[in-house]
C-alpha cells in the first residue's frame, strides 16, 4: 500500500469519527526538525515553517502531521516532509528512524509545554536531514532557515506556536548544541 492509498483508505476515519476519536484517545502524530548538515553531519540550519494559527495569527511550526491508519512512522514522516517542503526536498530518513523525544500535546494549557486545543495527542520527534530543494506547500507561507543560534534566539522561540519552540531546542540539545 502506497501512501497515497492511505488517504483513501476506507478503514480510516470519517472527519466525524476523528472528531469523536479526538474527544477519547490519544492521536499519534510525527513531528520533525528539517536540518541541512555540512560534510561532516553538522547542522548549519533548521527548518521552521510560517504558518497561519486557528485564531488567523502568523506563527512558526515545524513540520507535524498525523500517522494514519496502517501507516509506518517513517512514511508518515516522509509524507509529511513531502507535504509541507515539497516532493524534491531529498530527506534522509533511516530505515528505523529514532525519534530524539517524545512530545505529549494536551487540548488543557500547561499541562506540558505542547499544546493542541482539538486533542490529546502524542508524537513522535525526529530531527530528518534534506538534501533536496525545499519550499513551503499546502498551507505553509513560508519556510526559512534558521542557523542553530538563530533558532534559540528569543524572538524566534516566541512566534513558535503549540510548543515547538520547546521541540526545536530539544532538537538541538540533541544535536549537542549548546541550549
Amino acid at each position: 500500500m502506497s501512501p497515497l492509498d492511505l488517504d483513501r483508505d476506507p478503514a480510516w476515519l470519517s472527519r466525524e469519527e476523528l472528531d469523536s476519536a479526538r474527544e477519547k484517545l490519544p492521536i499519534l502524530y510525527v513531528d520533525a526538525v528539517p536540518v541541512r548538515v555540512d560534510d561532516r553531519g553538522e547542522v548549519l540550519a533548521l527548518g521552521v515553517l510560517l504558518r497561519l494559527d486557528g485564531e488567523g495569527q502568523v506563527c512558526r511550526e515545524l513540520v507535524s502531521g498525523r500517522v494514519l491508519h496502517h501507516e509506518r512512522v517513517r512514511d508518515a514522516l516522509l509524507r509529511h516532509i513531502e507535504k509541507d517542503l515539497g516532493p524534491v526536498a531529498l530527506p534522509r530518513v533511516p530505515v528505523a528512524p529514532q525519534p530524539f523525544t517524545v512530545a505529549e500535546y494536551f487540548p488543557t494549557p500547561g499541562v506540558t509545554p505542547f499544546h493542541d486545543p482539538r486533542q490529546h495527542a502524542v508524537s513522535l520527534a525526529f530531527v530528518v536531514p534534506v538534501a533536496g530543494d525545499c519550499a513551503p506547500q499546502n498551507d505553509a507561507l513560508d519556510l526559512t532557515w534558521l542557523t542553530p543560534d538563530q533558532a534559540l534566539d528569543p524572538g524566534v522561540q516566541a512566534e513558535m506556536d503549540r510548543g515547538h519552540g520547546v521541540l526545536l531546542r530539544q532538537a538541538l540539545a540533541h544535536l549537542g548544541h549548546p541550549v
